[in-house]
C-alpha cells in the first residue's frame, strides 16, 4: 500500500446530508480516528482521504465528504467539491437515516448509475432507530440493495467490509483496463526507450515506465531498456525485430526514423490513453489539433502538481509544437492538480497529460465533460504526436483509435 500510487488505487466515497454519519464510518472502516465526528452538522468541509489495505483486494482510498446539503456561501463551496468527489471515484458508499432517501440522496444516485459506477447504500444509525418497514422496502426499490447499520457495531462493519469487496470485484465479461499486454505473446521482445534527462526523477523511472515494464513482464514477455541515443544500436544488433517498441513522447520522432516500418511503435503516453481513458475519444480529439488556428484557446491540463521546470513538457513544449502546427502564437491557459474548469466551451482544444496519478474515473468525468461541452481532448502523447508527424505510426498498433483520428481530421 506504501508504495501504489493513489491514481491505481480503486476510489470510495462516502457521501450523504449532514450528521448522516459518513465521518463515523470513515473512520470505522479505515479504524483509525481521521475525520473529525460531531453532533454538530457541517463539521467535514474539505474532502479528507486515507489509503487503507482492504484485504484481500488490496490498497483503496476512502473519501469522506461534506455533507450534501451543507447551506451558505461557504456550504454551497463545500457542496461543489463533494460533488467533484462524485466524478472521481470507483465506488459509492451512501449513507441515509432510516427516514429514507432526500432528494440530494436521489441526485447522487442518479449520478453513479448514470456513470456505470457501483454503489452501496447504508440506512445509518439503526442502533438508534430502524427504518419502518414501508420505508425500507420502498428504499430498496428506489436505490437497490439497503444494509441497515450502526458505524458503532464490529459486525456491521465487517459486514459492509464485505459489501465493499464484492463491489470491486470487476463485473463478470468486462476486460481490465490495459496498457501493453493484449499486445504481446510470451517469449516477446519488448523495446523500450526511455530518455534519462533534467526532468526524469532522480534514482527511478516515471509511473507510466514502471507500469509498461510490468505488464511486459506480467505477459512473461521479455523487456530491454535504453536510452535514446543506444537505441539505433543496440536495436540494429538483434537477430529478430522486437514485437514492440515504445518511447517516451519527447524523443518519439527519431525513434520512429530508426526503427523499421514493420515494427510497431508507439509512446508511453498514447498507452496511458487507453490505460487511464476513452482512447478513441483522445485520438479523435487529436484529429482536431490540424484545425486550430492563431489566436485559438487552448488547456493545457496537468493532473499532478510539480515544480514546473524550464522547457516543462505541458507549459512549454507542447505549448511550442501546437503553435507551430497552427502557423501562429495560441493563447494557453494551464491547470494543475485537480484544477479543472467547469466551462470548457472557451476553449477550442484541451490537451490532458497521461493521467498516471489520478484514478481512470478522474480521467474519464474529464472527457465526458469535454464532450457534453463539444470541445475536443487528447492527450500529452498523441499531441506531441501530431504535431510531429508522426500520429498515423504511433496509432497503427490501435486501428479504432487510428480510425477516429483520420475521420476528425477529414471534418470540416
Amino acid at each position: 500500500m506504501l508504495t501504489t500510487p493513489r491514481g491505481l488505487m480503486p476510489h470510495i466515497g462516502l457521501f450523504g446530508c449532514r450528521n448522516a454519519g459518513k465521518s463515523s464510518w470513515f473512520n470505522a472502516l479505515t479504524g483509525q480516528e481521521r475525520a473529525i465526528v460531531s453532533a454538530r452538522p457541517g463539521s467535514t468541509t474539505d474532502p479528507v482521504e486515507k489509503a487503507y489495505e482492504l484485504l484481500p483486494f488490496g490498497p483503496v482510498l476512502f473519501v469522506d465528504t461534506a455533507g450534501l446539503d451543507d447551506e451558505g456561501e461557504l456550504g454551497m463551496l463545500r457542496v461543489q467539491k463533494t460533488r467533484a468527489v462524485l466524478a472521481r471515484v470507483d465506488l459509492v458508499v451512501l449513507l441515509v437515516s432510516p427516514g429514507g432517501l432526500r432528494d440530494e440522496d436521489r441526485a447522487v444516485l442518479r449520478e453513479a448509475r448514470a456513470r456505470g459506477v457501483p454503489h452501496l447504500v447504508l440506512v445509518n444509525h439503526c442502533d438508534v432507530e430502524r427504518p419502518a418497514p414501508d420505508v425500507l422496502a420502498a428504499l430498496q426499490q428506489e436505490a437497490g440493495r439497503c444494509l441497515t447499520v450502526s458505524s458503532r457495531s464490529d459486525d456491521d462493519v465487517a459486514e459492509v467490509r464485505q459489501a465493499l469487496l464484492a463491489l470491486l470485484q470487476p463485473p463478470a465479461g468486462e476486460p481490465a483496463p490495459v496498457l501493453v499486454g493484449d499486445l504481446l505473446a510470451p517469449q516477446d521482445l519488448v523495446l523500450l526507450v526511455v530518455p534519462i534527462d533534467i526532468s526524469a526523477p532522480k534514482g527511478r523511472l516515471i509511473l507510466p515506465q514502471v507500469m509498461t515494464l510490468r505488464e511486459v513482464l506480467d505477459r512473461d514477455a521479455c523487456a530491454l531498456v535504453v536510452k535514446e541515443q543506444d537505441y539505433a544500436a543496440r536495436l540494429a544488433r538483434l537477430d529478430a525485430p522486437p514485437a514492440l517498441v515504445v518511447c517516451d513522447s519527447q524523443v518519439v520522432q527519431p525513434v520512429v526514423q530508426q526503427t523499421p516500418d514493420t515494427v510497431p511503435l508507439t509512446t508511453f503516453s498514447i498507452l496511458m490513453s487507453r490505460f487511464k481513458g476513452d482512447m478513441v475519444q483522445l485520438a479523435q480529439g487529436a484529429g482536431s489539433i490540424r484545425r486550430l488556428l492563431p489566436g485559438d484557446r487552448v488547456l493545457i491540463a496537468e493532473a499532478c502538481s510539480h515544480h514546473a521546470q524550464d522547457d516543462d513538457i505541458g507549459r512549454v513544449k507542447i505549448p511550442r509544437l501546437l503553435s507551430r502546427a497552427a502557423n501562429g502564437p495560441l493563447e494557453v491557459d494551464v491547470v494543475a492538480g485537480r484544477d479543472f474548469p467547469d466551462d470548457l466551451s472557451g476553449y477550442q482544444l484541451v490537451v490532458q497529460c497521461g493521467g498516471c496519478m489520478v484514478t481512470r474515473q478522474d480521467m474519464l468525468a474529464r472527457q465526458r465533460q469535454a464532450a457534453r461541452q463539444g470541445v475536443p481532448v487528447t492527450n500529452y502523447g498523441m499531441a506531441i504526436s501530431v504535431a510531429q508527424g508522426v500520429i498515423e505510426r504511433t496509432l497503427a498498433c490501435f486501428p479504432a483509435a487510428l480510425e477516429a483520428y483520420r475521420q476528425a481530421g477529414r471534418q470540416h
